[in-house]
């Protein structure tokens, strides 16, 4: 059961009239006073929004989709829902989404929306003026239940929203499409959904089927809570495999298309997935769940996607995916992570992620935890199941050590609060993400932190131990076991004590807490993990292939990368480009005598290492053209972790597949 938080901000006509009451008279000379009761224009007062205190709705809500009108994108949705008494009635649109960490519901797309009455009477509603994603009601007397009608205007290609339907797919994300009563908690909402799909299409989802009939899919009667952590991916080319269909909690991979073709799966990808399945049970020892449904769509037509669920994960992958059976690091470490959710930030999860409902505002003060050590074990899960090689994951790492020691926003801003740049602006990088920091903090720099505490751990019981006590301890308890829990930084802290005793709150609070000129990156996990970051100026091919921008990536030469149209981008703060007066908006047009190019300016770089002859960049912003000299001679630096001889291969340990 989650636990409510404290009441919702509440908006009464009282509280604003008795603050006018206490405001200055009106002159001629305008002056700051408390804003005129609302009430004096909208068409009634508004009421306050109950406080999600009462755990359980009195009644079953019956829910309905149609998702077939394919051409046009919108999803037409009914309900039913049963109310508890007359007079005032506040439904909710949700605000704060589950694994967006933020404000991020996208109430904009929500239209037409009608409020029936059995005797076909219309109830108008009344959009909150504090809390636009409530809409209030005045239930007459005699009416117990109201039917509720509205349009959820997907976007198309282009648009500023993710396409979550195409003509042959589609995501189905309930949160995104539901009103639901005020004053409850989620987990007490009780809901019966069903779906009209087109004609054929079939649908992974892990709610329990009753029926499938003619497109219309209808579920078993689920909380509002589990709906919304119940998302469908659904085709015209659609798939099922069984990656674990015996254990007591079974583990399946849902698959939609484009074409049916791209279902198909390389030889031996199947068994990497199960590889994974396995290799989660002996990193965690139980699983959290009654049964676990990946969704896959391999499309590039559906909007890119990783988001956890409890129970089952939406992931999007490139068309060819399953047929080559390789793709991007990333694209081969989504899966991983995405299961890794399951235990860490689903099953366990921050204690102020534990809101009563969804409009109640969430806070991030572990999201190191929820997103930097899903993070680590991802990595290291897809390594161990054979998704990716241990050289491949010790490139990717290498990306990581290389950023975070070259990043010079932690003069000003320490780890810890960018855990609120959601909250901040959904994912929004700006121009300076090397200064201002980002969401990625939280996941990449965080993933450095814990591989510094399992190096730690090793090390001080001679390997004996290591964070994969940690994760059995903390994240494992008990097979099938759903019921959600919370902890705090305390308890992260004894967890760790109980696997091996350190000073780990000082451990903690010292990476996340550092910030100034002396600040540092994190990373003495590499160090004591048998290796060291250095720079060289070539690449072979598997690195190539990993850093897959490698040929336009000049961020620790000249410190910004080139677009494939010339465009200077990501200027590193305080590097070299940054000192030349270069940011956004900068074009290359000609590197010395040569029109400009990613290879002219690799070679030119190149060409000047070790000399003295500046490089001559030209560069046009707009009708501005400027001609630079540039005094750098340190040749090309790419980033690579080097073993130290002498010391145990630490690293490749982590990596390496757990054989019980």
């Amino acid at each position: 059961m989650m636990r409510p938080l404290p009441r919702l901000r509440l908006c009464a006509s009282a509280c604003t009239a008795a603050l006018i009451m206490a405001a200055p008279a009106w002159s001629q000379t305008p002056v700051l006073t408390q804003p005129q009761d609302a009430a004096l224009a909208l068409p009634r007062s508004q009421p306050a929004i109950p406080a999600p205190t009462q755990a359980t709705f009195p009644g079953v809500i019956r829910y309905e989709a149609d998702v077939t009108d394919r051409d046009r994108r919108i999803i037409s949705v009914r309900q039913t829902i049963p109310v508890p008494s007359a007079g005032p009635f506040t439904l909710l649109y949700p605000e704060f989404l589950p694994g967006n960490h933020a404000d991020t519901g996208p109430i904009q797309l929500i239209s037409g929306l009608t409020v029936i009455a059995p005797d076909g009477r219309r109830l108008e509603w009344l959009r909150d003026t504090v809390q636009p994603h409530a809409f209030h009601l005045d239930i007459p007397q005699g009416v117990t239940e109201i039917r509720v009608e509205f349009q959820w205007l997907t976007q198309p290609d282009g648009g500023p929203w993710r396409v979550v339907q195409t003509p042959g797919m589609v995501n189905m994300q309930w949160e995104k499409a539901v009103l639901y009563p005020a004053g409850y908690a989620a987990t007490g909402i009780t809901i019966e959904p069903s779906i009209r799909l087109p004609e054929g299409w079939g649908y992974g989802v892990a709610l329990d089927t009753v029926s499938n009939e003619g497109g219309l899919a209808t579920f078993a009667p689920v909380s509002l809570y589990t709906l919304v952590d119940s998302p469908m991916f659904a085709g015209a080319h659609y798939r099922r495999f069984a990656l674990d269909a015996d254990g007591a909690s079974p583990v399946y991979l849902n698959v939609v298309a484009d074409r049916a073709e791209q279902l198909e799966p390389a030889d031996g990808l199947m068994a990497k997935f199960e590889a994974m399945v396995v290799q989660a049970d002996r990193l965690f020892g139980a699983r959290p769940f009654d049964r676990y449904e990946f969704l896959v769509g391999l499309t590039n037509q559906l909007g890119g996607i990783g988001l956890e669920h409890h129970r089952s994960s939406e992931n999007t992958l490139a068309p060819d995916f399953f047929n080559r059976g390789t793709g991007s690091l990333g694209s081969r470490q989504l899966l991983p992570h995405e299961f890794v959710h399951s235990w860490n930030g689903k099953y366990m999860r921050p204690a102020d992620e534990l809101t009563a409902n969804y409009n109640v505002p969430t806070q991030n003060t572990l999201m190191f935890v929820y997103e930097g050590l899903t993070s680590y074990w991802g990595e290291v899960l897809a390594a161990r199941a054979g998704l990716a090689t241990k050289d491949e994951t010790l490139i990717g790492m290498a990306g990581h050590a290389a950023f975070y020691e070259n990043q010079p926003g932690r003069q000003w801003r320490a780890l810890h609060d960018t855990q609120n740049h959601n909250l901040l602006g959904y994912r929004v990088p700006g121009n300076w993400p090397s200064w201002m920091r980002t969401t990625t903090d939280y996941y990449d720099e965080a993933l450095l932190v814990w591989l510094d505490a399992d190096t730690l751990i090793r090390e001080g019981t001679d390997g004996r131990r290591s964070l994969d006590d940690f994760a059995k301890g903390f994240f494992g308890r008990q097979n099938g076991e759903v019921e959600t829990r919370g902890y705090t930084f305390e308890e992260l802290v004894a967890a760790l004590n109980a696997v091996h005793p350190y000073d780990w709150s000082g451990f903690l609070r010292g990476r996340l807490d550092a910030v100034g000129p002396d600040a540092k990156a994190p990373l003495d996990g590499i160090s004591r993990g048998g290796y060291r970051l250095v720079y060289v100026d070539s690449l072979t091919d598997a690195e190539k292939r990993i850093q897959t921008g490698w040929a336009s990536d000049f961020q620790y030469s000249l410190g910004f990368s080139l677009s494939s149209a010339n465009r200077i981008g990501g200027v590193r703060w305080g590097s070299v480009a940054y000192e030349q007066g270069l940011g956004a908006g900068w074009d290359l047009i000609a590197v010395g005598d040569r029109a400009a190019s990613a290879e002219a300016l690799r070679e030119a770089i190149t060409a000047a290492k070790g000399g003295s002859v500046p490089l001559t960049l030209t560069v046009k912003n707009g009708d501005r053209i400027r001609t630079l000299s540039i005094p750098y001679h340190d040749g090309l630096r790419y980033p690579r972790l080097e073993r130290v001889e002498g010391t145990p291969d630490v690293l490749g340990d982590i990596l390496a597949p757990r054989r019980r």
